[in-house]
């Protein structure tokens, strides 16, 4: 299964970092700019702007591996998940997760 990790620690463009799998194997997620630059700084979380919104598609691209899919449910994902996270706090989203928000809109 995998987890997500917000962390404060900022990017070199100023967004935030965003960990996968935290541990021994971990990687930094893709903002997947190539699916959609709604943020050049990064990512961010907290409200609903656009810093959210990368982290949602980048989310959704890297768990379900399915770019189209991603891209259609990435607003309400942002709405419902990442613009609840708390703002000034690391927080962390299971696979589960983001897989029960995608059985409640479907």
């Amino acid at each position: 299964m995998k987890i997500y990790r917000g962390t404060l620690e900022e990017t070199d463009l100023g967004g935030r970092v965003v960990l996968v799998n935290p541990g021994p194997l971990q990687y930094r997620l893709n903002p997947r700019f190539d699916l959609y630059n709604h943020s050049p700084t990064g990512f961010m979380w907290g409200y609903g702007g656009s810093g959210p919104a990368q982290l949602a598609l980048a989310i959704l691209a890297d768990l379900l591996g399915d770019d189209t899919q991603a891209l259609m449910l990435y607003q309400p994902f942002k709405w419902k998940v990442i613009a609840t996270l708390p703002m000034g706090e690391d927080w962390e989203l299971t696979g589960d997760d983001v897989h029960e928000f995608i059985r409640k809109v479907a």
